[in-house]
């Protein structure tokens, strides 16, 4: 898998997140009712745990509630 690093504001990743959990919404409930659609339930996996990352990181106290990982 290839990694992208892209830098953007606070207020452009907040405006990413609504855009891309309403877009997420419309393909989860909206669009199964048009005709010929057709259903692609790892593409809206993805897309929920995306949309976690995302809101993850603009969460200033998820730093705090972050769980160290052993290793051993």
């Amino acid at each position: 898998m290839k990694l992208v690093t892209l830098k953007l504001t606070c207020e452009e990743l907040e405006l990413l997140t609504t855009m891309a959990a309403d877009q997420l919404f419309r393909k989860e409930f909206i669009d199964p009712k048009m005709p010929g659609y057709r259903p692609n339930t790892e593409e809206i996996r993805m897309g929920k745990a995306l949309i976690g990352k995302l809101r993850y990181i603009l969460d200033p106290a998820a730093a705090a509630r972050r769980i160290p990982t052993t290793q051993g």
